[in-house]
Order: structure tokens, then C-alpha cells, then sequence
């Protein structure tokens, strides 16, 4: 989908019928199509406060989202729409609209809370929206941040070292945007000129005292603070004064509204378009749009069963259908590009086996760029098994090719032999010569042609088979040949038909160490892969471990500046943490490695028929990279 998606209205997503979350299917098929990386934009707020408006901007229309004027919410669930991205070509920007939280109308605030947690389980930024101003109420209001580490799991075990799952939350979570609708104040503090984002800074700062008041209060601002650590703020103007127009805000042109607001909503949606990130995993795992779609599905899943949705689990289910996909999309790239490339039949076996090799290097890249978290190396054994097969179905086919163009060539050569044969044309006397020389003749004619396969000098070798009896009969018919004679040719004869058979012989050796060879690449180029991806998912594993852990020392170093001695020190735990994780992925990669490449090479050694000696040389090589 080179331009994206093209949705003229969005379509609910998540359905919340009676406080039941449902996925809708329609939702699902538009996901499954979408193959780009999707940067996924989500806003969640109290219902009535003006989300749908933001949202319909971002897709670049007035209406879409459903707006309303009245005290009812109008958004129920949670609705998307999926639009081409506006500045990152072969993007796709997913908006979520959530249901407006905290609707009177409704029986169960924990029907709130999920809403809350899959949009933040969904998106890549999230964008909290409120009225008036950040203060003691508003954050009050976001209680919903405080129940997420009750609501989503990092993990699917407990830690043993004791250490909170939230801590890998920053790992995963998307940046934060706060959006204030219908500020009136003036952003100043302490009578000096502050941006929104210190305005936002500023009122997450802890309340000073350990009273239940105080610890009630800092408990939303130390999720914000700890869970997101990229924050933002936008804040808004009213649209208008009038509050006709306010109630049917998606029909009123622009000159209609305030100026100032216009020149804020435009600010919030460019940085949207430029810093809003691309979906992704832990470890850096890219989410495109199909991935997206099993992510809904799983968080619902487990909702609706009870569960607690676990980014862990999520992750293990989409690794097992993408890496299906995976092997499927290079098995098909390794046959169409063999089909495509290949000219049946090859002059040589290495002609077959030199593009093989090509066409798989090729199928491996792909299903390296497609797959992730491939215990095991499961399912890329699961593609070596499958492509040795389809090579092994092309050389059949090349040596069947071979046969039936080498026969049909040597029928053709050898019609006139055989009329001749049939005719008595060589039952006289020096009739043996003059077979002797017709048959020359034909073995000159037949080497002559082009492109005959690796079958050559097998159909060739039957034929001359055919011909011993003919000739054997045709040599003792010959009275112009003394019995010593006839010995002599019948001895000649015999060993042009030991050395064709030796050539044969040679010619099979040949090819059995140039598919030794062949196999000898294929698992040095699946070696060279997996040691270059297991590279790549260790500095992402590293830089994800250390941007927790440089958030961990800014919030900490931020307690300590604000007087939160004992906040501070409390964090003590999840930095050591950290630490340890760290130096076990940076210092202790070297043998993992090696034991991750010696299991791989030896489970698919049988496959490959690999000698030892090239196997160890190559883990002793491909170790050493890990080395500092």
C-alpha cells in the first residue's frame, strides 16, 4: 500500500455495547491491509471536552469523528481512522478517538479505566485532553494513570528480584501530550513568562508532607512523571465566544474562529505530523498496521477473559503469526526469483546452484526484516528445511528438463542410424566400420549441441547402452573382419564403455561436492543473517535498557532537587536493576551468542549435511564479534 490507506469516515474500532469491549471485524480488515508502519495517535478525556474537534483536524477535516453539543457522550468505545501519513511518505497515520471518560451514564467506572489503558496500549502518542486548566482537580480527574500498573503487564511472571513490573512501562509507553481546551489564564509563574511545557513541568511537581492528602494527590503525578517520560503540553484558546457556533463547530469556516486558536490547533497538529513517533514493541519491533490488528485483538481478548493484558504475551502471539508470514513471504520471494531467473535446463548443476544460492541469500534477508523474536531460531530452521526442499524440487526439475531435451536431441540425431540399422545397411561386409564411423558422427553432432543439462552424458550413456547388442551383432556379421579382429573391436568397445561410465562417475563427484559447497554457503549466509540480526536486537536491547535508565536517574535527581530525599532513594532498587540488566547485555553477549549459533548450526546440520570442521570454524568466527 504505497499511498495508504484511503478511509473517507472513521469506523469504530473497539465497541463497548452495554460495558462489553468487542472488536469490530470491518476495523480489523482495514488494519489487516495496511503493510506501513503506522504512527498511532490516541486522545482520551472526560467526555464533551472537545477530542473528535482535535482529531478531525489531524485527518485533515472538519467532521469525521463524531462531534455533539449536548451533555451525552457522543464517542462510544473507541473509533478510528486511518489516513496516509501527511509527512512520512509510505506511513500510515492511525487516529483513535476514545470514548469520553467519566460519562454519568454509565454503571461501571472500570469500563473507563480498560478504555483508558488500550489507548495507551495502543498508541505511539497520547494526547490527554481536559478544559480550563492543569490544577488539583484536573489531575485529580486523571486518576486512571494510577491504575495502570493493575491494568497492564510488562511482563507474564512475576520478577524473583522483587523489582516492579512498571519499570519496563517507559520501555513501551507512548509520549504524553497534554492538551488544555479554553485556557484563559496567562502562562506566568512567579510573575515571569513559562512555555506550556514548563507550565505542564510545574504542575506536576510533588506536594511537600507524607499526609494521605498529599500522597493522594502526588500519586497521579508521579505516574506521569515515571510511566511517560517524553510529556508536552498544548494549550487552547476558545474556538469562539459565540456559543451558536460553538454547538456546531464541524459546519464553521475558519474565519469564524478565533485566530489565536486557529494558530494553536495548527502548532498541536504540526508537531503531531513531525514528532509524533512510529508505533513500536519493546526492543524496537516496528508495529505496522496488520500488527496493530492482532495487538486489538489479544488486549481485548484479554479483557474479556479476566486477564490482564501483558505487552509479553502480546508480543509472543504476533511473533508466531508474523514469523509464519515471515517464512511463507521468503519461501515465495526464494520460488518466484528461482522460476523467474532460472532457464530449465542449466548447462551445469553449478549454473542452478549459483543462483540458488543468490535467490536464497535474498529469501533469508527478507524473512529477517519480517521476523522478530524467533526463539529458538524455531522458524528460520523452519525456512532452511523449506527452501533446501524447493532446491531440491528445481534440480529435479532441471535434470528432467535435461532428460527430455537430451532424448529428444538424440532422436533426431539418430533417425537416420536407426533407418539405416533397420534397412541392413551395415549387415556387409565392413559394415562394422561404417556403424563405427556413423556412430562417431552422431557423438560429434550431439556434443555439439547447445544447453543439453546436467543429464548430458547419462542419456547419452543409455544410448550408446541401447546400441551394445546392434553393434555386438553388426561386428560378428562382418566377414570382411577376422575373428582377431572382431576381439580387438569388441575389447575397444568395451573400454569406451568403462571410461563413459568412469566420465559419468566423475561428473557425479564433481556434483556432489558443488552441492557440499552449495550447502556450505547456505548455512554461512544464514549464519551471517541471524549473527547480524542478533547484533541488531542487542543495541536495540541496549539502547531501550539505557533510555530507561537515564529517565530513572532524571526523575530521581528531580525528587532530589524537589526535597523528596526518601522518593529518591526508594528508586535506588529500580536503578540497580536497570544497571544489572545493562551489564548483563553489554558484558555477557560474547558466549550467548555462541551458544545461540552452535544450537542453530547443529539443528540444522542434519538438514545441510554441513561438514564439522566448517561448522566450528565458523562459530569461532562469528563469536569473536561480540568480543570488546
Amino acid at each position: 500500500m504505497a499511498s495508504g490507506p484511503n478511509m473517507m469516515d472513521p469506523i469504530c474500532l473497539v465497541e463497548n455495547d452495554n460495558e462489553i469491549l468487542s472488536v469490530n471485524q470491518k476495523a480489523l480488515q482495514i488494519l489487516e491491509k495496511i503493510s506501513q508502519p503506522v504512527v498511532v495517535v490516541a486522545i482520551v478525556g472526560l467526555y464533551r471536552t472537545g477530542k473528535s474537534y482535535l482529531m478531525n483536524r489531524l485527518a485533515g477535516q472538519n467532521r469525521g469523528f463524531p462531534l455533539g453539543s449536548t451533555v451525552q457522550s457522543e464517542t462510544k468505545g473507541i473509533w478510528m481512522w486511518c489516513v496516509p501519513h501527511p509527512s512520512k511518505e509510505n506511513h500510515t497515520l492511525v487516529l483513535l478517538d476514545t470514548e469520553g471518560l467519566g460519562d454519568v451514564e454509565k454503571g461501571d467506572p472500570k469500563n473507563d479505566s480498560w478504555i483508558f489503558a488500550l489507548a495507551v496500549l495502543l498508541c505511539s502518542t497520547f494526547v490527554y485532553n481536559s478544559t480550563s486548566t492543569i490544577n488539583h482537580q484536573a489531575l485529580e480527574q486523571l486518576y486512571y494513570v494510577t491504575e495502570l500498573t493493575e491494568l497492564i503487564r510488562a511482563k507474564s511472571s512475576q520478577r524473583p528480584d522483587g523489582v516492579e513490573d512498571s519499570t519496563e512501562f517507559v520501555s513501551f509507553f507512548p509520549d504524553f501530550i497534554w492538551a488544555v481546551r479554553d485556557f484563559t489564564l496567562e502562562l506566568k509563574l512567579n510573575g515571569h513568562p513559562i512555555t506550556e511545557d514548563q507550565y505542564l513541568e510545574n504542575a506536576l511537581k510533588l506536594i511537600p508532607g507524607k499526609n494521605p492528602k498529599a500522597r493522594t494527590s502526588n500519586l497521579p503525578r508521579e505516574c506521569i512523571r515515571h510511566f511517560f517520560p517524553t510529556r508536552k503540553c498544548f494549550v487552547f484558546d476558545w474556538p469562539t465566544n459565540d456559543k451558536e457556533l460553538l454547538y456546531n463547530i464541524e459546519n464553521v469556516s475558519e474565519d469564524q474562529l478565533d485566530p489565536k486558536f486557529l494558530e494553536q490547533t495548527n502548532n498541536f497538529c504540526s508537531y503531531i505530523f513531525t514528532n509524533a513517533k512510529i508505533k513500536t514493541l519493546k526492543e524496537g519491533i516496528t508495529v505496522t498496521g496488520n500488527r496493530l490488528r492482532t495487538l486489538v485483538v489479544t488486549y481485548v481478548d484479554a479483557i474479556n477473559t479476566g486477564a490482564v493484558p501483558c505487552l509479553e504475551n502480546a508480543v509472543t502471539t504476533l511473533a508466531q503469526l508474523e514469523n509464519s508470514a515471515a517464512v511463507q513471504k521468503a519461501a515465495d520471494h526464494y520460488s518466484e526469483q528461482m522460476a523467474q531467473r532460472l532457464s530449465l535446463p542449466t548447462e551445469t548443476l553449478q549454473e542452478l546452484l549459483e543462483l540458488h544460492t543468490a535467490c536464497e541469500r535474498e529469501a533469508i534477508a527478507i524473512f529477517m526484516e519480517s521476523s522478530f523474536k524467533d526463539k529458538n531460531q524455531e522458524f528460520q530452521r523452519g525456512l532452511v528445511k523449506v527452501i533446501k526442499n524447493k532446491k531440491e524440487g528445481f534440480m529435479l526439475q532441471n535434470e528432467e528438463a535435461s532428460i527430455k531435451y537430451c532424448q529428444a536431441k538424440l532422436d533426431v540425431l539418430s533417425k537416420a542410424l536407426m533407418e539405416s540399422i533397420s534397412a541392413g545397411a551395415f549387415s556387409v561386409p565392413g559394415g562394422h566400420k561404417l556403424y563405427r564411423e556413423a556412430m562417431d558422427r552422431l557423438q560429434q553432432d550431439y556434443c555439439q549441441v547447445p544447453r543439453k543439462g546436467v543429464k548430458e552424458n547419462e542419456v547419452l550413456q543409455s544410448f550408446l547402452q541401447s546400441q551394445v547388442a546392434v553393434e555386438k551383432s553388426i561386428l560378428q556379421a562382418d566377414k570382411a573382419l577376422t575373428d582377431g579382429e572382431k576381439a580387438v573391436a569388441e575389447e575397444r568397445a568395451r573400454n569406451e564403455t568403462a571410461e563413459k561410465e568412469r566420465e559419468l562417475l566423475r561428473q557425479k563427484l564433481q556434483e556432489q561436492q558443488q552441492e557440499m559447497e552449495a550447502q556450505q554457503r547456505s548455512l554461512q549466509e544464514n549464519i551471517a543473517q541471524l549473527t547480524e540480526k542478533l547484533v541488531r536486537e542487542r543495541e536495540n536491547l541496549l539502547r531501550e535498557q539505557t533510555m530507561m535508565l537515564e529517565h530513572k536517574l532524571k526523575a530521581q535527581e528531580a525528587l532530589l532537587k524537589e526535597g523528596f530525599i526518601q522518593k529518591s532513594e526508594n528508586m535506588n532498587a529500580e536503578i540497580n536493576h536497570l544497571r544489572n540488566m545493562i551489564d548483563n547485555t553489554d558484558g555477557g553477549n560474547a558466549s550467548w551468542v555462541t551458544l545461540v549459533l552452535d544450537r542453530f548450526i547443529k539443528e540444522i546440520a542434519s538438514v545441510l549435511s554441513a561438514p564439522g570442521k566448517v561448522l566450528g570454524h565458523i562459530v569461532r568466527g562469528v563469536s569473536s564479534l561480540f568480543k570488546k
